[in-house]
């Protein structure tokens, strides 16, 4: 069974005159534990897509299925990490990660049990009472995908997570993620512009068309990372130079340019 499934998703937003059409019959289906990135023009619903899945908006026409079952509001079994870090400035590192537990009504002893193998997992243990104005922009992303993290959600929404990180923490934090996701992988929908993020982090990528957004190819990225031994390289730039990368960066850069020109 797909955990996510869009089956003929279609989404308008106002009335009238003012009526937008931004998703036209939406298809697909996002595995078990797999990695999806989108990525397709500004405007073209990437985001959209997202917030049906975490239930913040309901589809105009057609289903959007978590696990089997039509969503039809937020749910604990799916977390979203923001492009903003969205995280209590009252609140230390510790106090922050264990909000969501005791939103759930976990018992006292398993929130700090739980809460100190996500600051492990996520090499924040040294911060744990640190505030975040003390953090560096990274450091406040990782505490947010910590949060989500120590909910243990079957799904996993990232809309664009480091858009608002510099280019060298940007690079840290998807070599980051790329570990997480092999010491404990989750189902994940990424959204986000930048064509080399989504090959060097995803199992496939769906490229959407311009507004009103559609699924226009599925590219597979797993198949070639497996085919070229990929995760033999520890540094993103050692990956970027391997003609299998560079050949899957210009084909989704030219399917993105044909969305633009045309």
């Amino acid at each position: 069974m797909a955990a996510i499934r869009f089956e003929k998703v279609q989404k308008h937003f106002g009335r009238g005159q003012k009526r937008t059409h931004a998703l036209s019959e939406i298809n697909l289906e996002i595995h078990d534990r797999e990695f999806l990135a989108i990525v397709g023009p500004s405007g073209c619903g990437k985001t959209t897509c997202l917030r049906l899945v975490a239930g913040f908006e309901m589809a105009s026409a057609g289903i959007v299925s978590v696990a089997g079952k039509p969503v039809t509001e937020p749910g604990p079994d799916r977390a979203v990490v923001f492009q903003q870090f969205a995280l209590f400035p009252w609140k230390t590192v510790r106090g922050n990660i264990d909000l969501g537990l005791r939103n759930k009504g976990i018992a006292a002893q398993e929130r700090t049990k739980l809460v100190a193998e996500v600051l492990k997992l996520m090499n924040l243990e040294t911060y744990a009472q640190a505030f975040p104005h003390r953090l560096s922009g990274g450091m406040q992303q990782r505490v947010a995908i910590a949060r989500a993290y120590v909910l243990d959600p079957e799904v996993l929404l990232m809309d664009e997570p480091f858009g608002a990180l510099d280019a060298q923490t940007r690079v840290v934090m998807q070599e980051e993620l790329v570990r997480l996701a092999r010491v404990r992988p989750r189902t994940v929908l990424f959204i986000t512009h930048a064509v080399e993020e989504a090959v060097y982090l995803a199992d496939r990528i769906a490229v959407m068309t311009r507004r009103p957004g559609r699924i226009k190819e599925i590219i597979d990225v797993k198949c070639m990372r497996e085919a070229e031994k990929w995760d033999r390289f520890e540094r993103i730039e050692d990956v970027m130079d391997l003609d299998s990368f560079v050949h899957l960066r210009t084909r989704i850069w030219k399917s993105l340019r044909e969305e633009k020109d045309g």
